[in-house]
């Protein structure tokens, strides 16, 4: 299975909201395990080692550029 990197939600600006909405009032630590356990739970979602690991990498590279 290959990881989807082009748009792929119905609703792009509506989940970027409700995570924002999230995150609203969190401290800092607050918002960082917030989002420790989004991951996990998507990642455990998704299931897949390989594309979990494609992710990895595409979102470190994002980081390095």
């Amino acid at each position: 299975m290959e990881l989807i990197t082009n748009l792929n939600l119905s609703a792009p600006d509506d989940f970027y909201a409700a995570l924002v909405e999230a995150h609203k009032g969190l401290s800092i630590d607050e918002s960082n395990a917030l989002n420790a356990r989004l991951i996990l739970l998507l990642a455990n979602h998704i299931g897949t080692q390989s594309v979990l690991l494609q992710a990895l990498d595409a979102a470190r590279e994002a980081a390095s550029a």
